[in-house]
């Protein structure tokens, strides 16, 4: 792991039963107040894009947000949300999933995608995978190609990269 990924993994916050008894939250708000941190971790993942000829980048509510449009703006490519249940105002597609605490879904405009686009998924956090696959699987419905994701946390004892095994998985820091 190189210095600048270090840096990020040592400001990563270990939050015990949280948001349930049991769960280590990794809490990445520490990264996100610091501005070189910040930068480091959004240009880590505009590099994980950059080769992989992405014509949008898809954003997972909530905290795949806060890179994803920073990440959009650096490739110069469009931003397409995918968010839970209800926060879309239009015409959506729609994929239940399961946690690694509970379950949920998702939704992605029918329109996301004009033509048929290849996109990086970008998140914080690849725990048992199931909000990723999801998310892949919108896109497509969607008419968008998953040409790869980018995480900046991959907690590996999880194995969420199994469920992602058809596409490129990147992740910045790993447990």
């Amino acid at each position: 792991m190189n210095d600048s990924l270090t840096r990020l993994k040592n400001a990563v916050r270990d939050v015990p039963d949280f948001p349930i008894p049991g769960i280590v939250f990794k809490d990445i708000t520490p990264i996100l107040a610091d501005p070189k941190l910040l930068a480091t971790a959004v240009e880590w993942f505009a590099d994980q894009a950059r080769g992989q000829g992405v014509d949008a980048v898809v954003g997972i509510d909530a905290r795949g947000f806060i890179f994803s449009g920073a990440v959009a703006h650096a490739l110069g490519v469009g931003l397409v949300p995918v968010r839970k249940k209800g926060k879309l105002p239009w015409k959506t597609e729609s994929v239940r999933y399961a946690l690694e605490y509970g379950e949920n879904e998702l939704q992605i405009h029918q329109d996301a995608f004009a033509a048929a686009k290849r996109v990086c998924i970008v998140d914080d956090l690849l725990a048992t995978g199931g909000t990723a696959l999801a998310a892949a699987r919108l896109a497509e419905k969607a008419g968008g190609e998953v040409a790869g994701f980018a995480f900046l946390i991959e907690l590996r004892f999880l194995k969420g990269r199994e469920k992602l095994a058809a596409y490129p998985v990147a992740s910045a820091i790993a447990y």
